[in-house]
């Protein structure tokens, strides 16, 4: 269909009555006479009660996901919250009511048959409504109307003794919602995204349309309590006819997810009418007056949104399970780290070092100066590091590498996706460089730990080496004079002296090994000690720490979820 005739669906009839009387202007327009100079209520300032509570929620969860969740997911809770601004500033004293229903259901009639006069066009012809066209009971509502972008020319004032029970009621017919012009739908769809209820017609013929329900009422069913649906053309059924299709509309409509509202639940309003011999339009019409003269259809309108919002953004907050760092999970990303560092090795050559001082300080002289020999006889060389060496630094960084994955892992494990990304970044990014300075803190206690402390027995055991030594020599000495002549010859005395002396020596240094024994595993535990808590400091600084206030962060936008959510998901978690 080309624009032109698309033009002229647009405009009909009801352009060439622009001027008839009755017909509303927009102050906008130019030649327009003002609006009547009636002062409105508008609701002004914040929302009060639970939808100002969840309204506030909302904000607050928006800003907080920003920068860790995609624009597209945040753009209808954006929406949601722009609109609520909107609406806020606008009169509270009209509620703007859609009348919507596909090809055919005879919606325009019965919007003619509410407003008591031939307002939209009806006929065989499809598609009659082209363009919304709206009908005021009360003065006041132009900047409702300038939202729902109505123009002036389409803008109408009922009869003046037609519903004087639906003051502050605008009513607007929209196009079919199943019209074969794009910008018809558009149109449509537009508008039901503004207004603050919708009466939804059907016909007896396509009331389980499958367009109507999986595209509006389905996605809707949760705004039952601003929905009215309405089984129009009963005229054309016999008998009980129209009370078996009513049951089969209701059924659907509890397949769609949408509540009833019956037996004084809040939900829906369903009924059947008659638009053209006005059957059931009256029933219809005080159901408008009193939903109307209660003026929380807006408010009611906005937390079906929020719901929908919520519900659409329930995947991005709502975890399975209990998320988070565990002791288990800390203590066992520290032992990773200790071995990664070399703890256990490090203790093991501080025990080592502690008992080869131990042999040092109590051995006897003549194996301390062999060993001095030894030094001095073959000194040491700078060696370059062995294969050896190197490949046990590349297992160290991989090791740090898996234990910061795993950690990352187990702290995202069941975390929405957006959030597990980000506890991996986090973790990801505070592990650069973790490597390097383990290995400094590892030299650095090397350094700070310096030679073995000697315990208090030491030079005791050193003196009795020393007295083990002058028995040797005495004893030597002894013989070597009876050997020579010069002492009376006696060689038991001084052999057994000098025997002595010799035996005790090795004795008192295997005694030594010995007592060493306890002092240096508590000496090499000490030392893993201390390194696995700096290892574990470290990787608490540079991981945990990251990783917990990601994970506190997203504790803080699941709390304000749960406020966005309020009464109205609660019972989805």
């Amino acid at each position: 269909m080309t624009q032109e005739v698309e033009d002229r669906w647009a405009d009909g009839l009801i352009a060439r009555r622009a001027a008839e009387p009755g017909e509303m202007t927009s102050p906008h327009e130019e030649g327009a006479q003002p609006q009547d100079d009636i002062a409105f209520e508008p609701i002004g300032g914040p929302y009060v009660g639970e939808v100002r509570g969840r309204l506030d929620a909302l904000r607050e969860l928006v800003g907080l996901s920003r920068t860790r969740l995609d624009a597209t997911a945040l753009a209808e809770a954006g929406r949601v919250l722009d609109e609520a601004s909107a609406r806020q500033r606008l009169s509270a004293r009209h509620t703007v009511v859609a009348v919507a229903g596909a090809t055919g259901s005879g919606k325009s009639t019965l919007f003619n048959s509410l407003a008591g006069s031939q307002i939209s066009d009806t006929g065989l012809r499809r598609p009659t409504t082209g363009a919304p066209i709206a009908c005021s009971w009360t003065d006041g509502a132009a900047g409702l109307l300038d939202r729902l972008g109505i123009p002036g020319r389409l803008r109408r004032r009922p009869l003046d003794n037609a519903g004087v029970d639906l003051e502050g009621l605008v009513l607007v017919d929209l196009p079919d919602l199943d019209s074969a012009v794009v910008s018809h739908r558009q149109a449509a769809d537009r508008v039901l995204a503004l207004v603050d209820a919708i009466v939804w017609v059907v016909d007896p013929e396509k009331y389980a349309d499958a367009v109507l329900h999986e595209r509006y009422l389905r996605p809707l069913a949760g705004h039952a309590e601003v929905s009215f649906v309405v089984l129009n053309q009963v005229d054309r059924l016999p008998g009980e006819a129209a009370d078996q299709v009513l049951d089969d509309l209701r059924r659907l409509l509890d397949e769609d997810g949408m509540a009833l509202g019956e037996h004084g639940e809040p939900g829906a309003s369903v009924l059947s009418l008659s638009a053209l011999t006005g059957q059931g339009v009256g029933e219809l019409r005080e159901q408008l007056g009193r939903f109307v003269q209660e003026r929380g259809a807006a408010a009611r309108r906005l937390a079906a949104d929020v719901d929908a919002a919520a519900a659409e953004l329930r995947p991005l907050y709502v975890a399975d399970g209990r998320p988070g760092l565990g002791e288990r999970a800390r203590r066992d990303f520290a032992d990773r780290l200790g071995e990664a560092v070399g703890a256990s090795a490090a203790g093991e050559a501080a025990e080592r070092e502690w008992r080869r001082n131990a042999q040092r300080a109590c051995g006897t002289p003549w194996l301390r100066l062999w060993r001095w020999y030894d030094r001095i006889r073959v000194p040491a060389v700078q060696r370059p590091r062995s294969d050896a060496q190197i490949e046990e630094q590349v297992t160290a960084r991989q090791r740090v590498e898996q234990a910061v994955r795993t950690v990352a892992d187990e702290a995202a494990a069941g975390l929405p996706a957006p959030w597990a990304q980000a506890v991996r970044e986090a973790a990801v990014r505070g592990a650069e460089g973790l490597p390097e300075a383990l290995d400094e803190l590892a030299v650095r206690e090397e350094l700070e730990r310096g030679t073995s402390p000697r315990p208090r027995w030491w030079p005791a055991a050193v003196l009795a080496q020393m007295v083990m030594t002058g028995i040797q020599v005495v004893g030597g000495l002894w013989l070597l004079g009876q050997i020579v002549g010069v002492l009376t010859p006696g060689l038991i005395v001084p052999a057994l002296v000098m025997l002595g002396g010799i035996v005790g020596g090795p004795l008192i240094e295997w005694a030594c090994a010995v007592a060493a024994r306890g002092p240096g595993r508590r000496y090499g535990q000490e030392a893993e000690r201390r390194l696995r808590e700096t290892a574990a400091a470290c990787g608490r600084a540079k991981v945990l720490d990251p990783v917990a206030a990601e994970l506190l962060r997203y504790r803080e936008v699941r709390e304000q979820y749960a406020a966005v959510v309020g009464a109205g998901l609660a019972g989805t978690g």
